[in-house]
């Protein structure tokens, strides 16, 4: 076990010796702090600033999830890499257009041909309308060949918008009508699938900034997004290329009904998962993000490698 989840209400957490016990009306849970990565609390739970300081010694990220509006309120992490050489490299390197757009390209290329991939893997298999995923497949086809020829970020990023379009354009149709998903909404979520995006997204978001960090990165500092207030750019950047891969695993998890319309419900203008449809949704979600979660521990490992090689 690498994650562990809390979505049962009014339990209460504590740290016994090296291992971490739950404790809910009868119930209990132990696991040994050794085996974890992560903390996910996603309902209220009890417990004391001195746990969160034993779970951040031993390197383990705490986020607590907001589940009304699929994004988190908060994340703790432990202590960070020593070396402060790759920071500064990091801040140097984010002043310098030429740099970004350089690490910049990569992510772009990746991202759109994954899109591209999965959609003509969808016709290959004939499963889906073909008209539509061969002319999405072909316009992103012709949008990732005029990514060499970007002379600068706004233009790449015109071309990724052009793309995310494109592929949400044939997305929708792959999905029952009785879902009323007709495109990417955010803030709240208005329906099923866009909940169960946000949540994903959220989910590894919150991995890239863990491993940013554990690497020696300031997850705040991005090449492909500027700095924000309160946004780690450079996480949104490190997720970039695996949006598709999100995209392709919930499409997956409504296709063969291991969610649908009746583990949400709807309160106000949000679409929230309800309690069981979570339990299938973060299980479903940690059996597809490990490839995912080792491809981003490469990406800031040869990132972080990279900078230390040009730092002074």
């Amino acid at each position: 076990m690498s994650t562990l989840y809390l979505d049962r209400g009014d339990g209460e957490l504590k740290l016994e010796g090296g291992s971490l016990v739950f404790s809910h009306g009868d119930g209990r849970r132990t696991v040994p702090v050794a085996l974890l990565e992560r903390l996910v609390i996603a309902a209220r739970t009890r417990f004391d600033s001195l746990l969160l300081g034993k779970l951040a010694e031993a390197g383990v990220a705490v986020m607590l999830l907001d589940t009304h509006r699929s994004r988190r309120r908060a994340l703790v992490l432990g202590s960070g890499h020593n070396a402060a050489a790759p920071r500064l490299a990091q801040y140097r390197a984010a002043s310098d257009p030429a740099t970004r757009l350089a690490w910049s390209r990569p992510l772009v290329t990746a991202k759109i041909r994954r899109q591209r991939r999965w959609l003509t893997a969808l016709r290959d298999g004939r499963r889906e309308p073909g008209r539509v995923l061969d002319e999405a497949a072909d316009r992103l086809r012709r949008l990732e060949a005029r990514i060499p020829d970007a002379a600068d970020l706004a233009t790449l990023r015109g071309v990724e918008g052009s793309a995310g379009r494109c592929f949400f354009r044939a997305y929708v149709r792959l999905f029952p009508p009785g879902l009323d998903f007709d495109g990417r909404h955010r803030r709240p979520p208005p329906d099923p699938v866009n909940a169960a995006l946000s949540l994903a997204y959220t989910l590894l978001h919150g991995r890239a900034v863990q491993t940013a960090w554990a690497a020696g990165l300031d997850p705040m500092i991005g090449f492909y997004h500027e700095t924000a207030w309160g946004r780690e750019s450079l996480a949104c950047d490190l997720i970039e290329p695996w949006r598709p891969c999100v995209d392709a695993w919930v499409y997956e998890w409504f296709r063969t009904r291991w969610l649908d319309g009746n583990h949400f419900r709807r309160k106000g203008g949000a679409c929230l998962l309800g309690k069981a449809g979570r339990q299938r949704f973060f299980s479903a979600f940690e059996s597809r993000v490990g490839p995912v979660q080792r491809a981003l521990r490469r990406q800031t490992a040869r990132l972080a490698a990279g900078l230390r090689e040009v730092a002074p």
